[in-house]
């Protein structure tokens, strides 16, 4: 029997997501927001995964330049989120924002709380999306405080650090 797909999506809502722009590049660069992102493994080859609707504009760049970065956002990064989640800003997502191409030349964003520049090794078509799996040619970590934002019950959020004391 089949999950009803309203109460699926209910039900993934309450699961708290870091939030990830990705991006790739053509002869422009392209992004989308994710918060379907995940470590494989460390060791042979550190390895990362992201899920992307093949109807998104940046998944066809992806797959053809076989790379793509992950930029994790910080908290403060709530106007870009909504910048790279929106179709109609696609022309203006890279401007006003510090860029710099990693090893296979995807944008990294200089203010991430961490970047992982990707060669995709695999990729594994469900209904809807692909998952692209990609071993970490690089890692950018800039020093930054380290204050992630978050994706829950539709809608951007930030960490609040436990006051109590014990």
């Amino acid at each position: 029997m089949a999950t009803d797909a309203e109460l699926f999506k209910c039900g993934m809502r309450r699961l708290a997501a870091g939030v990830s722009v990705v991006t790739a590049i053509d002869s422009l660069p392209h992004g989308l927001v994710a918060t379907s992102v995940s470590s494989v493994c460390v060791e042979p080859t550190p390895t990362l995964l992201v899920c992307v609707n093949r109807n998104v504009s940046c998944h066809a760049v992806i797959h053809k330049a076989g790379a793509f970065c992950v930029n994790i956002l910080r908290s403060s990064d709530v106007q870009l989120a909504r910048r790279f989640s929106a179709p109609e800003n696609r022309a203006a997502r890279f401007d006003g924002y510090g860029w710099v191409p990693l090893t296979t030349g995807a944008p990294a964003l200089l203010d991430a709380l961490a970047s992982f520049d990707c060669r995709v090794a695999q990729t594994i078509e469900v209904h809807s999306h692909t998952i692209f799996i990609g071993n970490v040619l690089s890692v950018r970590l800039p020093d930054t405080e380290i204050a992630p934002l978050l994706y829950l019950d539709g809608r951007f959020e930030t960490l609040r650090a436990d006051t109590a004391t014990s």
